[in-house]
């Protein structure tokens, strides 16, 4: 069985998520209203976040250690290329209690025995790509992860609105027109029938800064 997912996104009201200054404090305010027991962000989401990563050594290995009642979630990367190379960073952050990397059977031995020298937790599904499906309801079942907030770009979003694996979509939009052709817009692919459906209808709004939608 899959957890709940939900999209949450800031993006300008012609669906870029970048060339604008976002509301960052307003973003994850509304996002906590989800109590969310996972997070799921792209390899790209993490690379390309921008701040500097320490070098690796001893201490930076050791995860950030939880109490027995950690309400933190879940850190959740799919990444069967084997490009995220700094959980000895992520791990060390105040956000996530644990660590789940998503691989799939082409994933590098190389870099799944890195992943078990980081004490990262590791979920293989799929053959060239992560099956996400079959990752999420892993994930639930190790786990007990009701509710999943995606936090990440158009590629990432853009594959679960195409699998249908999205439940509720939340977009704080900014009172923003970029114009010109986007490399970050909202999604990347074509989404599912019933959610261009779902749009067509309308989204209610459920407050004055963002809207959201649920089904």
């Amino acid at each position: 069985m899959l957890p709940r997912i939900f999209l949450h996104n800031e993006v300008s009201l012609d669906g870029r998520m970048d060339w604008f200054t976002p509301d960052v404090g307003l973003f994850y305010e509304l996002a906590s209203r989800w109590q969310e027991e996972a997070t799921l962000a792209g390899s790209d989401t993490i690379l390309g976040a921008g701040e500097p990563v320490p070098e690796e050594d001893e201490q930076a290995s050791e995860p950030n250690p939880g109490s027995p009642g950690d309400t933190r979630p879940h850190l959740v990367v799919p990444e069967s290329r084997g490009r995220v190379r700094i959980w000895h960073h992520l791990g060390q952050k105040p956000y996530w209690r644990c660590m789940v990397s998503l691989c799939s059977r082409s994933t590098p031995d190389e870099h799944l025995e890195y992943l078990k020298e980081k004490r990262v937790e590791v979920i293989v599904t799929g053959g060239e790509r992560v099956d996400l499906r079959a990752a999420l309801e892993e994930l639930r079942d190790r786990h007990g992860v009701n509710t999943v907030r995606v936090d990440s770009g158009g590629t990432l979003n853009g594959v679960l609105l195409r699998a249908g694996l999205v439940d509720e979509v939340s977009l704080l939009v900014h009172p923003s027109l970029i114009g010109g052709i986007s490399p970050a817009p909202c999604s990347e692919h074509p989404i599912s029938p019933r959610l261009r459906a779902w749009c067509r209808s309308g989204w209610p709004i459920s407050n004055s800064s963002g809207a959201r939608s649920s089904g």
